[in-house]
């Protein structure tokens, strides 16, 4: 089976990540080893094994030919209809993308549920930017969330991500997704917030669902998520949220100083969040180095110094 015209999706534009090429590692079925409620694709049975796959070799012609096409690209995003993590030839693939990607960065976007085997850790550890989700840390959640395959070892996956934390150079996001009446109550919050402060990711993703779901089932409120980042106390969070409600006020400079160090905020919270005034003592701030602006894995956040 020819699968070169299905292989590649985009350039398309990533607010976080820049110009990105997307690559599909299962552009014919999904393919998965969770069947979570929120999936933007339809269910399917999961599986421990992919079945069907391209070759590394048309892979690679693929994103040649996207390079003569559309030489400004930022990012090469390694993704699936699934999990990217099963395609049996990744280790393959990622050396191979790494010979001829030039200045182009490398993405992953993994549902995390392999990380714990020890050829799927090595791999991740090439890629520039490992973005891995974190739905639940209870098997219960697990179960009625992730809905995941019987060969996934659930209680291996935190132990695994906080050592890919301290072992990688370079850039892990961790992406958490919020349902309604499912992972959003307060005991499975903590389990979450205790460990993603034993991960210490470089950034986290906090959203909700914004497609039509597999299953039926429900997005939290913005005001819900907002509660959760405040929670999560020097911690960078990201909030992602479609259509988000623009709640301008002002604040004083101790104000702004005391939420720079609950928690840092990024350039859309200040313009969802601050009045002119609040911007002007922001930027004054600013001069005067009591905080900072850090990039983290194409995100800016306003930190205290």
């Amino acid at each position: 089976m020819s699968y070169s015209n299905s292989i590649i999706f985009g350039p398309i534009p990533s607010r976080r990540f820049g110009i990105s090429l997307g690559i599909d590692l299962s552009p014919s079925k999904k393919q998965c080893n969770f069947d979570c409620l929120y999936c933007e694709l339809e269910s399917a049975k999961t599986i421990e094994k992919m079945d069907i796959f391209p070759s590394v070799e048309e892979i690679i012609s693929a994103i040649k030919d996207s390079f003569k096409k559309h030489p400004k690209i930022d990012v090469i995003t390694i993704t699936c209809n699934g999990e990217p993590t099963l395609y049996p030839k990744l280790n393959d693939l990622v050396e191979e993308i790494n010979k001829i990607k030039g200045e182009t960065k490398t993405l992953i976007l993994s549902n995390g549920s392999t990380i714990y085997k020890k050829e799927i850790f090595n791999v991740l550890l090439k890629i520039d930017i490992v973005k891995l989700s974190l739905d639940c840390v209870s098997e219960k959640c697990f179960k009625k969330l992730d809905r995941q395959n019987k060969s996934v070892e659930i209680e291996k996956i935190v132990p695994s991500m906080i050592e890919f934390s301290q072992k990688t150079t370079k850039n892990f996001v961790l992406e958490i997704l919020f349902v309604k009446d499912v992972n959003d109550k307060d005991e499975e919050i903590e389990l979450l917030f205790n460990a993603v402060k034993q991960i210490n990711p470089k950034r986290v993703d906090i959203g909700t669902i914004d497609r039509p779901p597999a299953y039926k089932v429900n997005p939290v409120s913005y005001e819900f998520l907002e509660k959760v980042a405040n929670r999560f106390e020097n911690i960078n969070v990201n909030i992602v949220f479609k259509n988000r409600p623009k709640l301008i006020q002002t604040y004083s400079e101790d104000e702004v100083l005391f939420m720079l160090k609950r928690r840092p905020l990024t350039k859309e919270d200040i313009e969802n969040m601050f009045d002119d005034k609040s911007k002007d003592i922001l930027l004054k701030l600013l001069e005067e180095k009591k905080i900072s602006i850090v990039n983290s894995s194409g995100v800016d956040f306003y930190k205290n110094v």
